[in-house]
């Protein structure tokens, strides 16, 4: 599994170095990029969802989607408390930025393709699970920890995002067993198709927004990331053996876990008036580290799970 997660984040890195070269020189502009993510966000991720569960009814894939939710509800209290232990309050003046970036994974834009390449559909299946807690905690905890305070109208704009209702209406039709018209959901297949590259040049629009060679010499970028992308991952292993999960969920969680932080660290950041500059050099930093620290992830796992 290693070999296969190396060579499908090599395949979506020169995706992204593609979307680099393209912003850097002029071919996409911000307004561009803003687009892309909208359509990703609003229309290719959710009909990814929605095509997914339109699948037989199976108690073992259903029985392997209740352990994901309690998976992914382990993976992010754990984050919280890491997080909160490491990243002191009086440590940095943007520390509510950077434990959200440590906490919250771009489990949608990077998480979905990287798992749907590795484990096909069903893993996908086991990631909704994953981002219905995404969603859960990002707009009450999050929303906390960027604003201070707990706000209804935030939880109510996360239970409304085109991902959670889609979400939501997936698992729906699912455990009814509604299928949607065949040509339909031929259509959305072709839809779906799209999520790697788009998502990849959303992260390689990104990343040509930042100053490289500053963010390289900032040693705390370096501390966050670490942070994202190797400490709670590896310390959420013990707990994935614990749960004894099947291995294509425990494999799922665990890549979640493992992505980059999420872009949503960037809007929340520019909604509560924070520092979002340095929140899209959190998102832009760790997402090219994480093309090295996910295998080693997955690896350090295999040889235990």
């Amino acid at each position: 599994m290693f070999i296969l997660i190396f060579e499908q984040l090599v395949k979506m890195f020169f995706i992204m170095l593609l979307a680099f070269l393209c912003y850097r020189v002029k071919i996409v502009n911000q307004e561009g990029n803003r687009s892309v993510s909208n359509l990703l966000l609003m229309v290719v991720n959710p009909c990814v969802i929605l095509t997914v569960y339109q699948t037989e009814y199976d108690p073992q894939l259903v029985r392997g989607l209740l352990l994901a939710f309690a998976a992914a509800a382990v993976s992010h209290v754990l984050a919280i408390v890491v997080s909160t232990l490491l990243i002191r309050s009086g440590g940095h003046p943007d520390y509510s930025i950077e434990r959200f970036s440590a906490i919250y994974s771009n489990c949608g834009f990077i998480g979905i393709p990287l798992i749907g390449s590795v484990l096909g559909d069903n893993g996908i299946f086991y990631l909704t699970a994953y981002i219905v807690m995404f969603n859960l905690f990002s707009w009450t905890h999050g929303i906390i920890l960027m604003e201070k305070k707990f706000s209804v109208k935030g939880l109510k704009e996360g239970l409304l995002s085109p991902m959670f209702i889609a979400t939501l209406a997936a698992v729906i039709l699912f455990f009814l067993q509604i299928r949607i018209p065949g040509v339909l959901v031929d259509a959305m297949d072709y839809v779906a198709d799209m999520n790697t590259p788009l998502a990849m040049m959303v992260a390689g629009f990104s990343v040509a927004q930042s100053d490289l060679w500053k963010m390289l010499r900032r040693a705390r970028l370096y501390f966050v990331s670490v942070i994202k992308l190797l400490i709670i991952p590896i310390l959420m292993i013990p707990f994935l053996m614990l749960m004894r999960l099947p291995q294509d969920v425990s494999i799922s969680m665990l890549i979640a876990t493992a992505c980059p932080a999420a872009t949503s660290g960037t809007m929340f950041a520019i909604r509560y008036r924070q520092n979002y500059t340095y929140a899209s050099e959190i998102f832009a930093f760790s997402t090219v580290l994480s093309m090295v620290t996910i295998p080693l992830v997955v690896m350090t796992a295999e040889r235990l799970l």
